[in-house]
């Protein structure tokens, strides 16, 4: 019995997962937060090298380099104060607008650096490579929290750590499309550990790829933090479980929303 009770769960899960991929009120918004992380193309790697290269790049070591990154972490954090403090209650499609557009316009800062007009305004390298990479990371942040607040709420009662769990998954994967969309533009432009003569368009492909979310934005809610995004209809009749059956009290869910959904 109780294996053909936990079998029934796990049916009764996958059926309001799928009740729920169906509503246009969460896919849409899933496929916004794919598009958003694939699009922006992870060329890491070749900035990697161009950091420490000794011809046209700073020739920073690599333990420098890593320093640096250790340093610029900083920005992330500030991201998320920023947001905790000023930007929580804006609504979601007016903050992911303006996130975006700013983490794409951030991403122009590399250009001045590969171009060197850094040098020629008397910055030295390494302290603009730490604002570089101060920002890029605070803008991320400041992308990434509104998506991350906005898939806790496309969760339905019932089922929000597995389905969170998906949505999660989801973003994974947009992350390891852009590393895989980002290796292919390096190779395609041929640039490699010691030749960089086109690192400045990779980094072009790669903000203007930055911005074209925007044009997507219609598949995010205009709702808020404290507005209700998923259908009236409680998606808990989907995956009931009968309270009473003590022997599975531990599949019975824990949370319960203040409106008896």
């Amino acid at each position: 019995m109780l294996c053909l009770q936990v079998k029934q769960n796990f049916i009764d899960a996958g059926k309001a997962m799928w009740t729920t991929l169906r509503s246009e009120d969460v896919w849409g918004p899933c496929l916004y937060m794919y598009l958003s992380l694939a699009l922006s193309l992870d060329i890491r790697e070749g900035m990697f090298y161009w950091y420490t290269d000794s011809k046209g790049g700073p020739s920073f070591s690599q333990e420098s380099v890593g320093f640096i990154f250790s340093i610029s972490s900083v920005g992330a954090l500030l991201g998320a104060i920023l947001y905790q403090y000023a930007l929580k209650d804006y609504a979601f499609r007016n903050l992911l607008f303006w996130t975006q557009l700013i983490y794409g316009l951030s991403g122009m800062l590399d250009l001045i650096l590969v171009s060197r007009l850094n040098l020629k305004f008397g910055i030295p390298d390494y302290f603009f490579v730490v604002i570089v990479e101060s920002i890029a990371k605070m803008t991320n942040r400041l992308k990434w929290m509104p998506m991350l607040v906005l898939s806790s709420k496309l969760c339905p009662s019932g089922i929000e750590g597995t389905f969170f769990a998906l949505l999660m998954s989801i973003d994974n994967v947009g992350l390891l499309s852009a590393s895989w969309g980002g290796g292919f533009v390096l190779h395609m432009l041929r640039i490699t550990r010691t030749k960089f003569d086109n690192i400045w368009l990779a980094i072009l492909i790669r903000n203007i790829l930055r911005i074209a979310p925007l044009w997507l934005l219609f598949l995010v809610p205009r709702a808020d933090r404290s507005s209700s995004i998923l259908p009236c209809k409680s998606m808990n009749s989907e995956v009931a479980i009968d309270p009473s059956d003590t022997k599975n009290v531990e599949l019975v869910s824990l949370v319960h929303s203040v409106d008896g959904k």
